[in-house]
């Protein structure tokens, strides 16, 4: 903190950048315990060790099943203590678990080091660092959730291709190591020394505003938030209304992802094919999140999620006629812009609707859709798959799924506090 405060009064640009790239950093590494990462290791796991790939894609599940049960306590944590602590102890653990996993040959102990690290993915990075760039951006708060996405979303293109290539050259459990490592390396000291909790705690205000800033008209330009206690957020139609529709969401993006690669080898492609397919996905994310950011910040977060639904929809049959490269890449990319807006529109909505006074706690009881959504789309894909040897059922039924979701999230309106709905001062957020 004291690196931080030192800096931001240095900085000749607003420091809220500084922590959104720390953040970044985080999500960049998560991808270790990525379902793109993990379907790259599905294929050499099952040949090596003799798993089928239900079994493999189940530690993703239990691991989304653990994060359910973990959030609401990052969550706490996260507006108890900080978010710069609770990444710093998210990066150590993370890379100590992913490299854990070379010498994890029983199936036990493969479900307990995978499910750790994708208890960090799912719950107290992707927590973590989306409450603290919402709290240091308002105004810009799209772009810069765009901006934390883009991060994970080139994490999501490098993790795989970098897996890809130490499995090709030596083994799949080098691979496991060197990706623990590089969590270490890129992600551990910015976490550890740039973060500050939020703009007021060093002497700033959001979106780097100044207090007399106003417009032309001799109005402040300083914007005002809602502040809702997280007693009020639960009693809300709208909170759980996003939340499950989130959830139903990422059935689909863990459904189609975990499985990509096993699913595009099936149609006879190559592995190198199918492995670039995935980062083709990781690409148009990287480009799809601020484009999502861009949307986000222009049009109500709820009609911004029933786009990120519809494409979706689209998306998942699509890929039952993928048997070309071109193909392969094409729906991979589609399907990746409409990732990229399932990990930028909920934070800002949640953030928009609810402000920044709870916002840690509240994601924190809403990120166990999520992680459930997770859990049940990776499981979904391998019985259907073992059970008819084929995805197309699967395929369709997240289409079918999408739509529903799409028509559900259109409901969410924002909720509004009549009597007692003020700004959020420096001593609230503090």
């Amino acid at each position: 903190m004291q690196v931080a405060q030192r800096l931001s009064e240095k900085t000749p640009f607003y420091y809220g950048w500084i922590v959104l790239f720390s953040a970044g950093s985080s999500q960049f590494v998560r991808n270790a315990a990525a379902s793109l990462t993990l379907a790259v290791f599905i294929y050499p796991i099952s040949e090596e060790l003799g798993w089928s790939r239900t079994l493999i894609a189940g530690a993703a599940s239990v691991g989304g099943l653990a994060a359910s049960g973990a959030s609401p306590v990052v969550g706490w944590m996260v507006d108890k203590y900080g978010t710069r602590i609770v990444l710093t102890i998210s990066i150590l653990v993370l890379g100590l678990s992913t490299m854990s996993l070379a010498w994890a040959t029983a199936p036990v102990a493969f479900y307990i080091a995978y499910g750790i690290g994708r208890v960090i993915f799912n719950s107290s990075i992707q927590i973590a660092s989306s409450v603290v760039v919402s709290r240091w951006f308002i105004r810009k708060r799209g772009r810069a959730s765009g901006l934390l996405s883009m991060t994970h979303a080139i994490g999501m293109t490098l993790f795989p291709l970098i897996a890809s290539l130490v499995i090709l050259y030596r083994d799949y459990q080098t691979a496991w190591i060197v990706l623990g490592l590089t969590a270490w390396i890129i992600a551990l000291l910015p976490v550890s020394l740039l973060i500050a909790e939020t703009p007021e705690s060093v002497g700033l205000r959001p979106d780097g505003d100044r207090d007399h800033d106003e417009s032309e008209s001799g109005e402040s330009t300083v914007p005002e938030e809602p502040a809702w206690s997280v007693r009020q957020a639960v009693r809300t139609p709208a909170l759980w209304l996003i939340a499950s529709s989130v959830g139903m969401l990422f059935i689909i993006h863990s459904g189609v992802n975990i499985h990509l690669v096993a699913y595009l080898r099936d149609q006879g492609l190559s592995e190198a094919i199918a492995a670039s397919a995935i980062s083709v996905t990781a690409m148009l994310m990287a480009v799809g999140s601020v484009a999502w950011g861009w949307v986000v910040e222009r049009l109500p977060a709820r009609f911004a999620l029933a786009g990120v639904a519809l494409i979706m929809a689209v998306a998942s049959p699509a890929f039952i006629t993928a048997d070309t490269v071109a193909e392969a890449y094409i729906y991979a990319g589609l399907f990746g812009f409409a990732l990229s807006g399932l990990l930028v529109v909920p934070p800002v909505a949640y953030a928009d609707y609810y402000g920044r006074r709870s916002l840690g706690t509240i994601r924190g009881i809403t990120e166990p859709f999520m992680s459930l959504g997770q859990a049940v789309g990776a499981v979904t894909s391998g019985l259907i798959y073992d059970v008819t040897d084929s995805y197309t059922i699967a395929f369709w039924t997240f289409s079918a799924i999408g739509i529903v979701t799409a028509i559900a999230v259109i409901l969410a309106r924002q909720p509004t506090q009549t009597a007692t709905t003020v700004a959020v001062t420096r001593t609230q957020i503090k």
